[in-house]
């Protein structure tokens, strides 16, 4: 038995790994990604706040990322695991399953890479490790003679990965005559809420914004009991997702003979555990700050606290006084490319003379002389995210990062009032591999674009 216990132990080590990087990634992200404005490449810091709405999926970028390391050596390799944390398989597969079936969250998720056809994949890359591990379809296109014919293709994949909501990743002007590979990652989550809000509660009210002035958006309210804990500078507001239903017990094992060894049906109690404590859980977490004006110091604590995880999220239902929380439909459209070079020290990947992609691909001519290595263009990343009166709606394609730290529980008061009448924070988490899967901050609920 003692053997068995370490063996999960040992297993469990690449999930808490992962999560370490997940982290680390939506810290960086967190403090340094917005969205450029139309027509411009800029990434000021989150902290700054920006001037717009901002939504990600670090599940998505991590993916993107570790397959890039998957194929990576040197200097390059070095960069991007010192990103993601230095663990790069195993990007929380808990969260990206599908749970639609029992009752869950939908979950579509799809990552690929397309190379241009002077280099083909070396086979342990596209069997092994891309398709194994990462599910991912990798093609060779013809970048330099066909680029419209690769937007479209690359383009219907993450349409189809995404139900159609998200129709277009690149275009066109995204490639140029160097261009010869292209990862990109795409997912899809639609949950519904364990508790809905009722669309006759919903009432048209201010909203304030951080220079003071106001919108009138529409806001959810409820007289039920929420799971809120209050902080030193905000409060945080839970609210799960339905979960799928519980697996089916496994079957009782063959009963023993006289004599026979009990092992067989500790094992069967072992595993049957092992499942309840599997069953993947969904939730909305939203920070909100006391100041009306907040935002940029709260999210200044949170990006300076790396052991976020180390604080429980409201586990206690409490009752509520004043509770409104605004509807909102965020679509962001950016680039990562210079968040990840500048900011986070990811450079030779981008890099037509430094990058080293050769576990991935060798170049069909070796001799063609001024031939560049295998690079990486642009990262880009769009993201659609919806919350109403049922649950969430959300889709992104080769996403990004947030993370939080936090103080110290407060002491709670009787009845709580949580008004989201300004700006604040949110990200949907998967409980139990603590995976963050969506990203996002509402400066104005009224705005769905950029």
């Amino acid at each position: 038995m003692a053997g068995k216990k370490r063996r999960r132990r040992t297993e469990k080590t690449p999930r808490r790994t992962t999560r370490a990087g997940l982290t680390a990634l939506s810290l960086s992200l967190t403090k340094h990604l917005s969205p450029p404005e139309e027509g411009h490449v800029a990434a000021p810091s989150a902290a700054t706040c920006g001037d717009a709405n901002l939504a990600f999926s670090p599940a998505a970028i991590y993916a993107a990322l570790a397959l890039l390391a998957a194929g990576a050596k040197g200097t390059t390799l070095q960069e991007l695991l010192d990103a993601l944390g230095g663990e790069s398989r195993g990007v929380a597969d808990c969260a990206l399953a599908d749970q639609s079936r029992s009752g869950g969250p939908a979950v579509a998720f799809a990552c690929g890479a397309w190379h241009d056809a002077a280099w083909t994949l070396l086979p342990e890359f596209r069997d092994a490790i891309a398709a194994a591990a990462y599910k991912a379809d990798v093609r060779g296109v013809d970048f330099s003679h066909e680029p419209e014919r690769v937007v479209k293709e690359i383009n219907g994949c993450v349409a189809a990965a995404t139900n159609k909501r998200i129709d277009s990743i690149i275009d066109p002007s995204s490639l140029n005559t160097s261009t010869n590979l292209v990862v990109a990652s795409a997912i899809y989550f639609k949950g519904k809420w364990d508790a809905p809000f009722g669309r006759s509660h919903t009432m048209v009210d201010k909203f304030y914004h951080l220079d003071g002035s106001t919108t009138k958006v529409p806001f959810m309210r409820s007289s039920r009991s929420q799971l809120i804990c209050i902080r030193k500078g905000h409060k945080v507001l839970k609210l799960p997702y339905r979960s799928p239903a519980p697996l089916p017990p496994p079957p009782p094992p063959p009963r023993q003979r006289k004599g026979g060894s009990s092992h067989q049906s500790e094992a069967g109690d072992e595993i049957s555990n092992a499942s309840d404590d599997e069953l993947p859980k969904y939730s909305m977490c939203i920070f909100l700050p006391d100041e009306r004006d907040g935002l940029a110091a709260m999210v200044e604590q949170m990006a300076s606290g790396p052991g976020f995880w180390h604080y429980r999220l409201p586990s206690m239902r409490v009752p509520v006084g004043d509770f409104r929380l605004p509807k909102f439909k965020l679509t962001v459209s950016s680039s990562l490319k210079q968040v990840l070079r500048d900011d986070m020290g990811i450079n030779s990947v981008f890099c037509d003379v430094d990058a080293d992609l050769s576990e991935m691909a060798k170049r069909k001519d070796d001799d063609e002389p001024g031939t560049p290595p295998l690079h990486v263009g642009d990262v880009r990343h769009k993201a659609v995210l919806e919350v109403n009166e049922e649950g969430t709606k959300a889709m992104a394609s080769t996403g990004s990062y947030l993370l939080c730290g936090a103080n110290a529980v407060m002491d709670q008061p009787e009845t709580v009032d949580f008004v989201a009448d300004h700006p604040f924070l949110f990200f949907v988490i998967e409980e139990v591999s603590r995976a963050i899967v969506f990203v996002g901050r509402v400066l104005d609920p009224s705005i769905s674009g950029l």
